[in-house]
């Protein structure tokens, strides 16, 4: 009889990370789900995205891509390629996020959104941001209530769906019960 000691948070954190990373580069393409709030409104919280893995020369401005840095995934969208020492940094940021994040190294890209599913409808992510939803976006940014409403708002929709019987679905089957909001600005 073998006794195992309990993970921590982190540490099965850490694990799931790892493993999806390792999919990704083997495989070429992972699904993962979406929790923060950062890509807001144009990715939600719960929306399962299929994500491709991709070389720097294969993603242009306005691609969202997944990025690992200091063993944290984040997906934002890509703002432009910058001229590095030896290299080309990429300059990403989230949609609801008042700045660019620090620049990003080409070993630090993983993949590429090709693919959004919510609810009942799946669709590729556009590169351009409307007038409308740019506005929404720095309400979100610069409102935790509004936020907070919007988040809720759409968490509410999406047990209405499930309730409705029209539950969305992954690789893995039907997703039941309401995802976990974070009303959190980081992804």
């Amino acid at each position: 009889m073998s006794s195992s000691i309990p993970l921590t948070a982190k540490e099965h954190e850490d694990l799931k990370l790892g493993l999806a990373v390792e999919a990704l580069r083997c495989c070429g393409m992972v699904r993962l789900r979406a929790w923060g709030a950062s890509m807001l409104p144009s990715l939600w919280p719960g929306d399962l995205l299929a994500i491709q893995s991709t070389t720097q020369s294969d993603v242009i401005p306005g691609d969202f891509v997944l990025v690992l840095r200091n063993k944290h995934c984040f997906i934002h969208r890509l703002v432009q390629k910058q001229p590095g020492e030896n290299c080309i940094c990429f300059i990403t940021r989230g949609d609801a996020m008042p700045d660019n994040d620090p620049p990003v190294a080409a070993a630090e890209l993983l993949g590429r959104v090709i693919d959004v599913h919510r609810g009942n409808r799946s669709f590729v992510p556009s590169r351009r941001v409307s007038l409308v939803r740019s506005a929404v976006a720095w309400m979100l940014c610069r409102s935790d209530l509004f936020r907070g409403l919007a988040l809720r708002l759409h968490a509410a929709h999406l047990q209405g769906w499930r309730r409705a019987g029209r539950g969305f679905s992954d690789s893995l089957g039907t997703v039941r019960g309401t995802p976990g909001i974070s009303v959190s600005r980081q992804t």
